[in-house]
């Protein structure tokens, strides 16, 4: 490649050479750096360097920036002359920089974040907790009386799997790490017994929507029969209000209702309808006018609902923390109202490694780094503050993504990629600034192939890391032994598993080596058992040696409140159980590879909710956390 190529493409953040997992440089194919670049509408002939300030200025406070000249609008409107750099006292907050002829936005956000209270709780998988109650699957109202049971077993933390919108047709996407929207919550939760308009209904509208409850889930949470019933009882109880809408929620609502005519994906619309400006959007909106007000509605009872179970929280000493997933679908409403900033024919993945040696692609579109910029980050800043509003904490997957994202040309596999590049200062300065003003905690997912850099920054700010039981081991050394319980990191969350991961029963009974040789996706499958099997010795080992299990022989559910009982000795600020860990449950939430080989998102609890906390096994789960939740 030649250096002027390479000196373009590093102005824009393209990698011209990335690390795979093994720490061996990779050079990028010249065609992809070009094809990246197109998507980007860089002329490959132009010039290298840019010059000037940037579109939007993050820094952290205390920071002396070089800005040259100019005058500071600050957000209290305060006025403040600029003769070379910023003063070093500004305020936290969203200012903006006149000079020359621009505006600039610029935010000062906070160098580090407060500490993390140190707790115990439980991650869950929304859908999957269910109560007698439950529409076929959990929801909002289950959510918040886990929170109240789960406070008055002495938790103090809730992380609470993606709750964000789906696209209103069948059938329905059931990943929530593919929400149609990242700005707009999920009306497939909605507790429809625990609306207003349910309890302001005459009876015989009430026995109407009575009649259209499905049962509790039988063996696998069916989705579409559950937005059917609950869209149908919707219907019933809407008040049939149209009003003034804030843009957001227009252009939201608005594809909601033409999906509902011309299908799931805006690619495939009529082409006057794949832009939200355009004049056939505008006609289609007066028409729709009562539809687009009724998923608006459901905006409202979501929020509603969700404020509802924050309150239920609201004496944990965290609270709820929500998850947010690292894009949105590639047909969805975020895909088609945001487009103008996201490089919408792009998707983003990972680069082949010993896990995927073709690659990952995940089917999402990213942002593009220059139109965010521009753009003052505002659509960003609507995702986090969607998020933060429901909850006191956000956890961010894939968090490297707010350094690098891998980027997958139109018509390539996902090897024949490579990585583009963000402002990560700008990009976690803004989170750090909007979890601040909603005084919430942050927890970045570090796990898998992350370089060094990305988990240090996050300390150094006061974020939480990723540390998970099955990956504590030191892989520089013979054997990969186990890390010392007391070397974990303190600033990190620390769990048994993930939702990607097997279970602690599934673990210790390889039940994911069962199920993957079931799917053709093992090689040798003696040697995947062998290769567990020690793994659990090892863990076992592991687990005696850290005095949490008096013998190696003991019985499985021993075994299974041991690997709760040394998350305790620990020092991570938040240590986190799930209720198929804490049950023994053997299925995990979903299997990386898979798409409909395996029941990814669908699987239920093994009981309902009011009987989770009676559970045998479950008790004395949470005795071994409450007995050992502040260790010296």
């Amino acid at each position: 490649m030649d250096e002027n190529l390479a000196a373009l493409a590093r102005t824009h953040g393209v990698a011209t050479w990335y690390e795979d997992a093994d720490q061996r440089r990779v050079e990028v194919d010249r065609a992809v750096v070009l094809a990246i670049l197109e998507q980007l509408e860089v002329d490959p002939t132009g010039p290298a360097a840019r010059t000037g300030l940037p579109d939007t200025i993050v820094v952290r406070q205390g920071t002396r920036y070089e800005t040259g000249s100019g005058l500071l609008r600050t957000e209290d409107d305060t006025r403040i002359a600029i003769t070379d750099r910023l003063p070093a006292d500004l305020p936290l907050g969203w200012h903006v920089l006149e000079t020359d002829d621009r505006e600039i936005p610029l935010a000062v956000t906070p160098a580090r974040m407060p500490d993390v209270p140190r707790a115990w709780g439980w991650m869950l998988q929304l859908y999957a907790v269910y109560s007698r109650e439950s529409w076929g699957m959990g929801d909002y109202g289950d959510l918040a009386s886990f929170a109240k049971q789960a406070h008055d077993q002495g938790a103090g933390v809730l992380l609470v799997n993606p709750v964000q919108a789906i696209v209103p047709t069948l059938p329905v996407n059931r990943s929530p790490y593919s929400p149609s929207s990242r700005r707009f919550a999920n009306p497939l939760y909605i507790k429809v017994t625990d609306t207003v308009e349910f309890h302001r209904a005459d009876p015989a509208v009430r026995e109407q929507v009575l009649a259209l409850a499905p049962g509790p889930p039988a063996e696998l949470i069916d989705y579409d029969v559950v937005w059917a019933a609950k869209l149908a009882a919707l219907e019933l109880l809407w008040p049939g209000e149209i009003r003034d809408l804030e843009p957001g929620v227009r252009d939201y609502a608005t594809f909601c209702a033409l999906a509902e005519r011309h299908g799931g994906d805006w690619r495939e619309w009529p082409s006057s309808l794949r832009h939200p400006d355009s004049p056939d959007v505008a006609a289609a909106r007066r028409e729709l006018a009562p539809r687009i007000a009724f998923h608006a509605w459901l905006q409202e009872v979501c929020e509603t609902q969700l404020g509802t179970a924050r309150a239920a929280a609201r004496d944990m000493s965290v609270g709820i923390v929500h998850d947010l997933p690292v894009g949105v679908d590639l047909g969805g409403a975020d895909a088609w109202a945001l487009q103008d900033v996201l490089a919408p024919r792009v998707t983003v993945g990972a680069p082949p490694d010993a896990f995927s040696q073709q690659g990952q692609d995940w089917r999402l579109p990213p942002w593009r780094p220059d139109r965010l910029a521009a753009a003052g980050y505002q659509p960003f800043i609507e995702v986090l503050r969607s998020v933060l509003k429901h909850g006191d904490g956000i956890r961010v997957d894939h968090v490297a993504g707010l350094w690098r994202l891998w980027w997958i040309p139109p018509g390539e596999p996902p090897s024949r990629g490579t990585y583009v590049h963000y402002d990560s200062e700008a990009m976690l300065g803004i989170l750090a600034l909007e979890a601040h003003r909603h005084d919430a905690v942050v927890v970045g997912e570090d796990l898998g192939t992350v370089q060094p850099h990305v988990t240090r920054t996050l300390h150094e700010r006061g974020m939480l890391s990723s540390a998970v039981l099955y990956f504590q081991r030191d892989y520089e050394t013979a054997g990969h032994p186990f890390v010392p319980i007391r070397s974990w990191e303190p600033a990190s969350m620390a769990s048994i598993s993930t939702h990607d991961l097997p279970t602690a029963a599934g673990f210790l009974e390889a039940e994911n080596v069962r199920v993957r040789t079931g799917l053709g996706l093992v090689n040798d499958q003696a040697k995947e058992y062998e290769r567990v099997a020690a793994e659990r010795r090892d863990l076992i080992d592991f687990l005696v040696k850290e005095g949490v299990l008096e013998s190696p022989d003991a019985s499985e559910d021993d075994i299974l409140v041991a690997m709760h009982a040394v998350l305790t000795r620990a020092r991570s600020a938040l240590i986190l159980t799930s209720p198929p860990d804490a049950l023994g449950d053997l299925r995990q939430p979903n299997l990386p590879g898979t798409v409909d080989e395996y029941p990814n998102w669908r699987i239920p609890l093994s009981v309902p909710v009011e009987q989770l906390f009676a559970h045998p096994v479950v008790q004395r789960v949470v005795h071994a956390l409450t007995e050992n939740a502040n260790p010296g």
